[in-house]
């Protein structure tokens, strides 16, 4: 008999107006988004989820992938009467988004992509990768947090990324409450290599898509890049000055952005 998937979803859910879906990256939690959620809260009705795995959220194994992520974030967004809505990902969340807008499209308004990625094109990259995820996962159950937030700080990712003092201790701080049998279930379920890649699927992705890439993130922009070109009518956004993360280091240029998308008149 096969496992029925199951998520506990620790979720904000606050402001009014047509809903906006915030959707973090692996080590974040649901304040990942509080500079851009209070900008946004004014305007729409966030809902802000953990990601199972990931702060209070709590999953089944078989609920932690991006497939299952997608199909409960669809019906999390019909059971609370917010679909279709905006949404907002990065990395992992951009991952879990492109899922939830190619296999659920009445449930997304219109998709903005921070430095996404559409998975691994050939079974050896995604091998390679669960591979590294796996050994990375018991490096995390066996050394603690700490020593594996050390680790993942320095990941070369984050190359060219710079955080002004105090956004660094808030995001690591984010990162240490997390659970680390969580991540390392994150990981081994939902990372790159073990999700379904999502390059044919990307040609039907109807809804307005802005991605966003930070100048230089020389790992994630030509990801982001490959992504914007095969999405149907999707534009590119480089926010110049930042690596992988434009919505910590450069808040107010990522609101901009973020911003004008939205409020655009759908009729123009």
């Amino acid at each position: 008999m096969t496992a029925t998937p199951s998520i506990r979803w620790a979720v904000r859910d606050e402001g009014a107006g047509h809903p906006v879906l915030l959707l973090h990256g692996f080590t974040g939690t649901s304040d990942a988004w509080d500079t851009i959620g209070a900008d946004l809260v004014a305007r729409h009705r966030i809902l802000v989820p953990c990601l199972p795995g990931h702060g209070g959220t709590s999953a089944s194994p078989e609920a932690m992938s991006v497939e299952a992520t997608a199909d409960a974030l669809a019906a999390l967004l019909t059971a609370r009467n917010a679909a279709p809505a905006h949404v907002i990902g990065y990395s992992l969340g951009a991952r879990v988004a492109l899922r939830l807008t190619a296999t659920h499209p009445d449930a997304v308004d219109r998709l903005v992509l921070e430095s996404p990625s559409a998975g691994l094109p050939t079974e050896a990259e995604r091998a390679a990768r669960r591979a590294a995820d796996e050994a990375l996962a018991a490096r995390i159950e066996a050394d603690g947090i700490e020593r594996f937030v050390d680790e993942w700080e320095h990941n070369a990712v984050f190359a060219g990324t710079s955080l002004e003092p105090d956004r660094v201790a808030r995001v690591r701080e984010m990162r240490l409450g997390n659970d680390p049998a969580g991540l390392a279930a994150s990981l081994r379920h939902a990372g790159q290599g073990a999700m379904e890649p999502l390059f044919d699927r990307l040609p039907t992705i109807a809804v307005p898509t802005l991605v966003i890439a930070g100048e230089l993130d020389s790992v994630g922009r030509p990801r982001a890049e490959r992504v914007a070109a095969m999405i149907p009518g999707a534009r590119l956004a480089v926010v110049d000055g930042a690596g992988h993360t434009p919505h910590d280091e450069r808040p107010e240029a990522f609101r901009r952005l973020v911003r004008a998308f939205l409020e655009e008149d759908p009729t123009r």
